[in-house]
């Protein structure tokens, strides 16, 4: 009996440890993008001009982001909503009389034979769902595409008493959706995929243990 309690437990550990363990792999694939430093540098002679030839000025206030590893605000804005019913409705009455020949029938009480048949069937259904994300996330640029537009990818980990928190964000922004401010919306994002997940004990508490799934799944009630 203590063999049983002991392996229960261990197993209980092992369960609970997994999602925390698979969350954090997962973290590794939304690492930031530096840009790569050149090994060489070209330096040219002083031309005497006052303008330079870079692409920032003295007096250049452009702060948004275009390049491989320049960081950008996202505004989450994200509110969706969603509502289906659906109504089915038959009905079927069917009516037979039958008529015998008195000559033939002497014995039978009746002329006659009827019968009727009646079915119907009525069935509804709806489904109501709602989600909600507001907040700000700071993400990276991973890749400029050919077109100039930029892909974007970022997470925010938000270690609590009894578990962590994961919100990660990818997507492809348009340049000219980036604010001054350098920041930009949530709806504004192409291909966006926004995941906002936990993983530890509190994660755990609100979800079915494996054996009640598997019950659930070959239940025929």
């Amino acid at each position: 009996m203590k063999f049983f309690k002991f392996t229960a437990a261990l197993a209980a550990l092992a369960v609970a440890g997994c999602s925390t363990q698979v969350e954090n792999a997962r973290s590794e694939n939304f690492e930031p993008v530096f840009p790569v430093e050149a090994i060489e540098t070209e330096y040219s002679l002083p031309s005497g001009g006052i303008y330079s030839t870079s692409g920032q000025g003295l007096f250049a206030t452009d702060r948004r982001a275009k390049a491989i590893g320049d960081l950008l605000t996202v505004q989450f804005t994200e509110s969706f909503s969603a509502k289906k019913t659906q109504n089915a409705g038959t009905s079927r009455t069917d009516n037979y009389n039958l008529a015998l020949p008195g000559a033939i029938f002497t014995n039978f009480d009746g002329s006659g034979m009827t019968s009727s048949t009646q079915q119907a069937f009525s069935g509804s259904g709806s489904a109501a769902q709602s989600n909600s994300l507001t907040g700000r996330l700071s993400v990276s640029v991973v890749r400029v595409l050919p077109g100039g537009n930029l892909e974007i990818l970022g997470q925010k980990k938000l270690t609590l008493n009894n578990g962590d928190e994961y919100v990660r964000l990818s997507g492809i922004v348009r340049p000219a959706d980036i604010s001054a401010q350098n920041v930009v919306l949530s709806d504004r994002i192409a291909n966006a995929q926004i995941e906002y997940i936990g993983a530890g004990q509190v994660a755990d508490a609100g979800k079915q243990g494996w054996l009640r799934r598997g019950l659930n799944t070959v239940s025929p009630f």
